[in-house]
């Protein structure tokens, strides 16, 4: 554009050009500050949860071979299955969560957490604690074919849950971390959880399981009453 005042448009040009150039380094200083704590492309297994979309989760996992099982490669990725699930607060995760297509899940229920239920909610869902437990190529058999449905969340589907139906009671064996044969006898909330999990290894997430209209956001009235100021976390906790 043509101007009458050359002197002052050229004052303006230079105080846009070095206010770009500031504003240019302060980005470029401001993005290299969020990237130097993340690894260069990282690779699974992962310290996160993939999260819905991710083709791994929609992958049927592989079967492990048994003689690999104390093999380093199969230890990492038990010791960051079982880091990603204690860093997320979750009470259970299978390999896919963490990137890697392997039918190993992981599960517990510590006292600590049953506390944060009511002593109605733990009788009606059959709420128990156990210790953590690994299942690698785990089968499972349904003992109790009788449904009831109850809330479930998770953590590749981050902040929203749904009304799940599950079978009462079931059997899971396979093998554990030390490559030995293990079988659990479950009922009510643990065998809700090795459902869940189990699903995972086939390609499957609870929203497929679902009854039709009671998938939620359980916090929609935060959302509401914070003017909409409700910020999700896709990192593990501190």
């Amino acid at each position: 554009m043509w101007c009458h005042q050359p002197i002052f448009c050229l004052e303006k040009r230079l105080i846009n050009l070095v206010y770009s150039k500031r504003m240019f380094s302060f980005r470029k200083l401001a993005h290299m500050y969020r990237t130097f704590w993340l690894p260069n492309n990282p690779v699974p297994p992962y310290d996160h949860v993939c999260q819905i979309g991710d083709p791994v989760l929609r992958t049927k996992a592989e079967l492990v071979n048994p003689e690999e099982i104390m093999s380093d490669k199969i230890q990492l990725i038990i010791k960051k299955l079982r880091k990603t699930m204690k860093g997320y607060d979750a009470v259970g995760m299978a390999a896919p969560q963490i990137g890697i297509p392997l039918r190993i899940f992981a599960v517990e229920f510590s006292e600590l957490k049953k506390e944060e239920f009511s002593k109605e909610i733990i009788q009606l869902r059959e709420i128990s604690s156990f210790p953590l437990k690994v299942f690698i190529n785990p089968v499972m058999k349904v003992l109790n074919y009788t449904k009831v449905s109850f809330p479930e969340a998770c953590e590749s589907v981050k902040g929203f849950s749904a009304l799940v139906p599950r079978f009462l009671e079931v059997r899971v064996t396979g093998l554990n971390e030390r490559g030995e044969e293990v079988e659990w006898h479950c009922r009510g909330w643990p065998a809700r959880i090795c459902q869940h999990e189990m699903e995972h290894l086939n390609g499957g997430m609870f929203i497929d399981s679902m009854e039709k209209g009671s998938f939620e956001f359980p916090l929609w009235q935060k959302v509401n009453t914070r003017s909409g100021r409700l910020y999700l976390t896709f990192a593990p906790h501190k």
